[in-house]
């Protein structure tokens, strides 16, 4: 598939995040171990596929991977630390919580978390690499079904239809129903209307 495939039988962990563009909720990350001798078909970025299809990769990712554990920042994090140091915090308790130690961590995107292992930023690793494209897919489904799990702890925002991310009828809402304790202050759409 491509150059990462040769890497001898290091224990590499693919690291991904979701939830970094959405005006509420956690920012959350995977990291997931495969086991090379059982691979997983169908591996992508999550972004690419379908929610039924994800949501049957997810379990087939938690079942035949050597190791795969989530890490998470809260919205009250993300407004203290920013967006991106945020991410690359649960990026680091999301590997910090894996099973099996890595030898070799390979993040999604241009940035990687300080931690003690061996560590490389790839930029479209989700569409590179299996490992990352199965962090991916963690991550959003468990994302994903925590906003829908909010949406009836905060009802009217309409978080089980666009998981926080600023679409039209959430910007509505906003205006509609206020700020609520979730929503993620620092971001300029939640900022204009605490104003």
């Amino acid at each position: 598939m491509n150059n990462y495939d040769s890497i001898n039988e290091e224990i590499m962990a693919g690291v991904d995040e979701v939830g970094r563009g959405p005006l509420a909720g956690p920012v959350i990350a995977a990291a997931v171990i495969l086991n090379r001798q059982d691979p997983i078909h169908g591996l992508m970025d999550s972004k690419k596929i379908s929610e039924k299809k994800r949501n049957i990769l997810a379990i087939e990712i938690r079942e035949k991977a050597l190791a795969w554990a989530i890490g998470r920042a809260e919205h009250d994090e993300i407004d203290s630390l920013n967006i991106l140091q945020a991410s690359l915090l649960a990026m680091k308790r999301a590997i910090e919580s894996l099973s099996i130690k890595p030898e070799l961590v390979l993040v999604d995107g241009q940035h990687s978390p300080d931690i003690i292992y061996k560590v490389e930023a790839i930029i479209k690793g989700d569409s590179k690499i299996p490992a990352i494209s199965a962090a991916s897919i963690i991550a959003k489904v468990a994302r994903d079904s925590e906003m829908i799990a909010l949406d009836s702890q905060y009802p009217g925002y309409g978080f089980s239809q666009h998981k926080g991310y600023p679409t039209k009828m959430h910007i509505n809402a906003l205006k509609e129903l206020g700020v609520s304790s979730i929503h993620r202050r620092s971001f300029a759409p939640v900022k204009q209307l605490l104003e």
